[in-house]
């Protein structure tokens, strides 16, 4: 891993507890020992179905939730897969206790505001956490960042890993760093991180897997966050969001071409 200079500013994570936002709490940890972790409250499946629908159909929410039911019992079976990917990039998802934590409702409630406003952290970064609202963002004053688990703006949204490889666009699969404004995974690129996947890796790794590879690119964009060095891309590339494949598209896609 790449060695960043010890920081005394504040940053703030808002995360949703989990196994790939420990292992990035536990990588910044050491560039900013001032760190402080937000934890919010998952939101239901059922909320989170029914807003599909309204987007999507009923149809195609259904398939995804069973997608992702599957995807959620499927990590058991690939848990020697994961310590390799850990061990490979010398990371860890041990749970920190040192570490400052503070658990609130949602990342729009006004008690993260609050909590915000009386920290006034440097810079926030979210990682696998609901999306802000524009009036959320607008109350904050540091720099809002994220790391999203696809490269953009080509594979925004949800499971840029996999679309990437269903596209046959494997030269994109990987993370993205980006500043955070009211769309989905529109804000402007910072970095980017590409890596190959291993035939061995599937949708239960993939996230996990463009997490540990982007690391160090997350610990830089924090670094110019509090410095006020930011700099984004510009990036010529075609936009699309993307959502879990429904459950018949999984199960065609892993029988036909072994891309699971």
């Amino acid at each position: 891993m790449t060695n960043f200079e010890t920081r005394t500013e504040t940053v703030v994570m808002l995360i949703q507890p989990g196994q790939n936002p420990e292992i990035v709490v536990n990588a910044v940890k050491p560039a900013f020992p001032n760190l402080v972790v937000i934890e919010e409250q998952p939101e239901s499946k059922k909320l989170f179905i029914i807003r599909r629908a309204k987007k999507l159909g009923w149809v195609q929410a259904l398939g995804q939730l069973a997608t992702m039911v599957v995807s959620k019992y499927g990590k058991r079976f690939t848990t020697k897969r994961a310590e390799e990917i850990r061990e490979q990039f010398g990371l860890s998802a041990t749970l920190d206790s040192t570490i400052p934590r503070i658990a609130v409702s949602s990342a729009n409630s006004p008690e993260l505001l609050k909590i915000l406003a009386d920290m006034r952290p440097s810079a926030l970064l979210l990682f696998s956490c609901r999306m802000l609202k524009g009036e959320t963002l607008a109350a904050i004053s540091c720099p809002v960042l994220n790391f999203h688990a696809g490269i953009n703006p080509q594979y925004r949204g949800l499971q840029g890993g996999y679309w990437s490889r269903i596209e046959r666009d494997e030269e994109n699969f990987g993370g993205t760093v980006h500043l955070v404004d009211a769309g989905v995974d529109t804000g402007d690129t910072l970095y980017q991180q590409r890596i190959r996947p291993s035939k061995r890796d599937t949708m239960h790794t993939y996230p996990l897997l463009q997490t540990a590879a982007s690391t160090g690119i997350i610990v830089k964009a924090l670094e110019d966050a509090v410095t006020g060095n930011l700099k984004p891309l510009k990036i010529a590339a075609p936009s699309r969001q993307w959502y879990h494949p429904p459950i018949w598209t999984w199960i065609w896609n892993g029988a036909t071409r072994g891309i699971w």
